[in-house]
């Protein structure tokens, strides 16, 4: 069995496929997995690391202003477009996959396209409650829509093709109890805690207002525990806190450049302050854990908000937007969550009622129904 996964641009989009690859190798051994990314993606650097070969394909996406520059971006994109074409044709006879799966990003366009066209058993898997111009595009063509929300299948023309399956959450996310990860965390008292980061590359504004948030704790008398990820924008970000009198490494306080033990932290936080990716927003419904989300303003057709919208609707999210945000909101927020128990287990019963613990088994038997 050969399986062909496209995807790139985010680990959102990524994410899902790797655990998907991993579920069809643990059922069928000898299963022999390929993935397709865009040239110079950020997919060329995440799924090696999983241990998968990776093709790429010649493609760019469309910018909607006139301006000269942008003019000439996307009559290169649709020189792209004809290469791409012939790339995904050459991938297809070379690898001659039995199923090919698009998990969102400009790569899976030419890849799904022409496998559709042969006729291969196609799908697509979208993660974000909004679908992007891609999966609207290849949702015309492929044999099945995958989506992580129900509110999702109102924004395709054929319903009757979305499945609701959720979107996989890789297995460590469910390996340890709260009570399990404050101890392996080293979390002796019964202060809460706060996890926050800005997505892997970091956010420079929302790290100055964590920043804000930072002090106001330090002046409080630490009311509760606070592991931040800074991103790219640590060693700046270390270097505001110094000048404010705040020791960023002191036990109770950590900032981290990376979050290399997510699931670990993750498990042992009472409160997650985050944006809202694709991938963030199906760990934190699958574990069910209270969130306070600022969506990125600097995402394509607004998705995260969106996403956010989804969670805050089902009552398991409370939803600042960035423009509204300062240093003292953030810990009135924050501050205003933790103190309230019964407002958070209202929320884990909100995002437990529709959380799909089992996305990546609904995804396995839906697709291999498609080979089937």
């Amino acid at each position: 069995m050969n399986i062909l996964f496209t995807c790139g641009g985010t680990a959102g989009h990524v994410n899902p496929a790797v655990a998907l690859a991993r579920i069809f190798q643990q059922r069928h051994p000898g299963c022999k997995v390929l993935f397709v990314g865009a040239d110079g993606g950020m997919e060329n650097r995440l799924v090696p690391k999983e241990g998968y070969e990776i093709r790429t394909v010649k493609i760019t996406n469309f910018r909607r202003s006139l301006r000269p520059e942008n003019i000439a971006h996307n009559v290169g994109t649709l020189v792209n477009m004809y290469t791409s074409r012939a790339q995904a044709r050459r991938i297809l006879d070379e690898f001659k996959p039995d199923l090919v799966v698009g998990t969102g990003g400009y790569a899976s366009y030419p890849v799904v396209k022409q496998a559709a066209r042969r006729g291969i058993p196609t799908a697509v898997h979208e993660s974000n409650a909004f679908p992007g111009l891609t999966t609207r595009m290849l949702a015309k063509v492929v044999d099945c829509v995958m989506v992580g929300f129900e509110e999702s299948r109102a924004h395709y023309d054929d319903p009757d093709k979305v499945v609701v399956t959720g979107t996989p959450v890789r297995g460590d996310f469910f390996r340890y109890t709260r009570a399990e990860a404050r101890a392996q965390l080293g979390i002796t008292d019964e202060r809460p805690l706060l996890l926050s980061y800005w997505g892997s590359l970091g956010a420079r504004a929302m790290n100055d207002m964590t920043a804000e948030l930072m002090v106001l704790e330090q002046k409080y008398g630490l009311p509760f525990h606070h592991i931040h990820g800074a991103g790219r924008d640590y060693a700046r970000l270390t270097r505001l806190l110094e000048e404010q009198g705040v020791n960023a490494q002191q036990g109770d306080l950590q900032v981290r450049e990376y979050i290399y033990d997510m699931p670990l932290v993750m498990a042992a936080a009472d409160v997650v302050l985050c944006r809202a990716g694709a991938s963030t927003i199906s760990e934190l419904t699958a574990i069910a854990k209270p969130s306070i989300l600022v969506p990125s303003p600097n995402v394509t057709a607004n998705h995260q908000e969106k996403n956010a919208r989804v969670l805050e609707h089902q009552g398991g999210a409370v939803v600042l937007l960035e423009q509204d945000c300062t240093g003292q909101g953030l810990y009135d927020a924050v501050w205003g969550l933790m103190n309230d128990t019964k407002r958070r287990d209202e929320m884990v019963r909100a995002l437990s009622a529709v959380a799909v613990p089992d996305a990546g088994e609904s995804i396995y038997t839906t697709l291999c129904k498609l080979m089937k």
